[in-house]
């Protein structure tokens, strides 16, 4: 059988120059590691509708869906887990004060500028923040690349 890609979708809350990020709680190698809001894309939702819900559920701010750009996709393989395309969306503007919805998944939420963000964030959502200041739209991650002595 062949194995499927997950869909996850990854939101940049940015205000006043500075990005919102959550610190993991997890009993993996990424527990203490910073993040951004996320989640997987569920049966039947569109991709701008589940990063506003992953948005709700895990910081309680509420965004209009058409308020998300897209900003990059990372196609991720490897590590164990399952293979998956990341979509990253960047917004300004959304209603509430983000808090800590899910603390048994996250030790805190934290505001960092954006030309001073942590060292310690997993690689895979720093593909997306990257791509905030390079405007990157495609990475990939786990990928065996071949050389020219391959073919």
């Amino acid at each position: 059988m062949t194995a499927r890609h997950l869909v996850d979708v990854h939101i940049l809350l940015i205000r006043d120059g500075r990005l919102l990020l959550s610190k993991r709680r997890s009993d993996d190698e990424f527990d203490g590691l910073w993040h951004l809001p996320a989640g997987k894309l569920e049966a039947g939702e569109s991709a701008t509708a589940a990063a506003a819900r992953e948005a709700w559920e895990e910081t309680g701010v509420r965004i209009n869906p058409v308020d998300l750009r897209h900003i990059h996709t990372s196609h991720v393989v490897g590590s164990g887990r399952d293979p998956r395309l990341g979509l990253f969306f960047e917004t300004r503007h959304w209603t509430g004060e983000p808090t800590n919805r899910e603390p048994d998944k996250c030790h805190e939420l934290r505001w960092y500028p954006l030309d001073t963000l942590p060292d310690a964030i997993i690689a895979y959502p720093a593909a997306g923040i990257r791509a905030h200041f390079t405007g990157a739209t495609y990475s990939e991650r786990g990928w065996y690349a071949a050389t020219p002595a391959d073919h």
